[in-house]
């Protein structure tokens, strides 16, 4: 019986490991690019201060909001089409969802870019900030480039090879951060909006050359772009993309507005306008970027569980699914407890090594304890989009989305700084519980 058992065991292990192998590759490359993410962060915070951090962390999230109508769902929709045309049942027809996705992929991206010029004084007022303005406008040109490089990572993942989309993010990484660092001690002090717009035009820069290196990678996987036929595949595209990305502007839309109302909400709860602006960039410019860090381990393998899902739902082999969502979900809980074990004994010095700042230590040791929630509620969304319940993924981010506007609104100005970490708490323990039960209806998930 024993050795019966150890041939079962053996089983998915062996057809799991193309899947186990890409994501190794890809968290190699993630795990250097967050790591010189970290330190091009602290290095910004330097150069920057706090309250240049929260006015960039502002123009970031104006900037999200312009993401997601540039992308309107095309990476997702692109890596499900594309494995289902790769899959026995499906038509063989990937070049087809290419072309088409594309087209969808400049014209929304154009859009974005266009909105952003058009609007960015109003988004700069409604912040409270026209400082903003000059970055939201240098922001714009990467839009389209974003967009169309999003379909190459998409088709990289369903072709279980997304060390192609970390190759050309990382390039990505090395133009923006290069542009930035290279600029910024060139700029006159006490100007955070110059430094903003700086960051901006490396951001800018450093999307067109991820599309050129995407696009040459692609041209290496022996496909091709010309149109031969009509496939049929827009219409497929629309009805995926559409949904989804009409859910993602309005979830993007509320997080945006929450984002930007937490410095308004800290500075009626009595806060200076520097102060509430510092606690914010604190929190969001480098507190954040530590509590996520380790992510990078299981980043990967939350993308690729959408193709591997995606087949075996597509074999009826129900069995693979419960085996591979019990697998990686044991291994991430046991992961990120201790990743948020370590960043509790270790925030105080992290925040003076990364920082020097002992107020993003203190931050860093209070939301330590978060960085299980935030790990599996990744893990979980990656597993409903893989099963295709992608829309139900949405309507739980937008539910969570509004319960976090109304808590930024009532609680901040009330309760200050305590209630805005209170509502992070909230929001992710919110939102993972939601994605957690419905996961729990799809699939019987035995941890551990």
């Amino acid at each position: 019986m024993g050795s019966g058992i150890a041939r079962k065991e053996a089983v998915p292990l062996f057809r799991l490991s193309p899947l186990l192998k890409s994501a190794l590759l890809t968290t190699a490359l993630s795990l250097l690019l967050r790591l010189s993410g970290l330190l091009v962060n602290s290095r910004l915070a330097a150069l920057m201060g706090a309250e240049g951090m929260g006015l960039l962390q502002l123009a970031l999230n104006v900037e999200t909001l312009a993401v997601a109508l540039a992308a309107s769902g095309i990476r997702f929709s692109v890596t499900r089409l594309v494995a289902e045309e790769l899959s026995p049942a499906g038509s063989g027809d990937p070049e087809g969802v290419m072309r088409a996705a594309l087209r969808y992929a400049l014209g929304f991206g154009g859009l974005a870019a266009l909105l952003l010029i058009a609007l960015a004084p109003a988004a700069a007022a409604f912040a409270g900030d026209r400082r903003l303005t000059l970055s939201l406008l240098v922001f714009a040109p990467g839009l389209p480039c974003l967009a169309a490089g999003s379909v190459f990572a998409g088709y990289f993942t369903a072709v279980f090879r997304p060390w192609k989309a970390s190759f050309s993010q990382a390039a990505e990484q090395l133009v923006a951060f290069g542009v930035t660092l290279a600029l910024l001690p060139r700029l006159p002090e006490g100007r955070p909006e110059l430094c903003c717009a700086v960051f901006a035009f490396g951001a800018s820069a450093a999307d067109l050359c991820s599309l050129g290196i995407s696009y040459i990678l692609y041209k290496g996987e022996g496909r091709g772009l010309a149109p031969r036929r009509k496939s049929g595949q827009g219409a497929r595209l629309l009805r995926l993309s559409l949904p989804l990305a009409f859910s993602s502007y309005a979830r993007t839309a509320l997080s945006t507005l929450q984002h930007l109302l937490v410095p308004r909400m800290l500075r009626r709860s009595g806060a200076s306008a520097a102060e509430a602006l510092s606690v914010y960039g604190v929190v969001g410019g480098m507190v954040f970027p530590v509590l996520g860090f380790a992510s990078v381990f299981f980043g990967a393998l939350s993308d690729l569980l959408i193709p591997e899902l995606t087949g075996a739902q597509l074999r009826g082999d129900r069995a693979a699914m419960e085996r591979t969502a019990g697998r990686i979900l044991s291994s991430c809980l046991l992961f990120s407890a201790a990743a948020a074990a370590v960043l509790f004994l270790l925030g105080p010095w992290l925040g003076r090594r990364l920082y020097r700042s002992a107020e993003a230590g203190s931050y860093l040791r209070l939301l330590a304890p978060l960085v299980t929630v935030m790990y599996l509620d990744s893990v979980v969304d990656g597993m409903l989009k893989g099963l295709g319940l992608q829309l139900s993924s949405m309507f739980i981010n937008l539910a969570d989305a509004v319960l976090t506007l109304a808590s930024v609104c009532f609680l901040l100005p009330r309760f200050g700084v305590r209630a805005y970490i209170a509502v992070i708490y909230l929001s992710e323990c919110f939102n993972f519980l939601l994605s957690w039960l419905r996961l729990r209806r799809a699939v019987t998930i035995k941890l551990l």
